[in-house]
């Protein structure tokens, strides 16, 4: 099992899947991170195929470049706290437990 800001990724799928399973990163971000690691994002190898340098590579590039985990729920969090203490619309949705994002009710 390979460990990977904080989240256990799964280590026989993909690698451009697995890291999916980190909060904040996504098919793009994923792809993105495969490139700078200097592995083939079009058939990338699975999580136990890596070397642990390239391993180590990833979980820096993961570390330094993107806001991902805790620190991206912490800033979702902080950013829904702020609407609702300066009273704006959406704030009020958000306390309310109501859809925000102007969907029907």
């Amino acid at each position: 099992v390979v460990r990977i800001a904080g989240v256990d990724v799964p280590d026989r799928k993909r690698a451009h899947v697995a890291l999916r399973s980190i909060y904040g990163i996504g098919p793009k971000i994923a792809e993105e991170i495969l490139i700078k690691a200097e592995l083939d994002p079009v058939i990338p190898p699975r999580m136990n195929e890596l070397t642990e340098e390239q391993i180590d590579r990833i979980r820096e590039l993961v570390d330094r470049d993107y806001v991902s985990e805790g620190d991206l729920r912490r800033e979702v969090q902080q950013n829904i706290r702020r609407l609702i203490e300066i009273g704006s619309y959406r704030g009020n949705r958000h306390r309310r437990n109501l859809p925000v994002a102007g969907q029907r009710t």
